[in-house]
């Protein structure tokens, strides 16, 4: 077994946090994440974007800039509130992983 699919489930909190600080974009998220050590591709992050749109936690736009075309993306209210949601939970585990709690 890899990582990966343990750190696949954190990638939506991890896209969702930046969501909420600042508006995002595809490549600068997987630049990002993969700085963090998420090995993740953008036949992966893209549909995730998309996914995370369709179930209201996120709002995009797009900007042309000459020929590109880039979408942005920021956290919704519902999205703001999912993560605040998950965070006692997060930490929990956190403390229990790192401290052994």
């Amino acid at each position: 077994m890899t990582n990966d699919f343990l750190l696949a489930g954190l990638i939506p909190l991890h896209v969702l946090h930046h969501a909420v600080d600042e508006e995002i974009y595809g490549q600068g998220m997987l630049e990002e994440l993969r700085q963090h050590g998420y090995r993740i591709g953008p036949g992966t992050l893209y549909p995730l974007l998309h996914r995370m749109e369709e179930r209201g936690y996120l709002k995009a736009h797009e900007v042309r800039s000459g020929k590109t075309m880039r979408r942005y993306y920021r956290a919704t209210g519902k999205g703001r509130r999912a993560l605040e949601a998950v965070k006692p939970q997060i930490g929990e585990l956190f403390s229990e992983i790192v401290h052994g709690h």
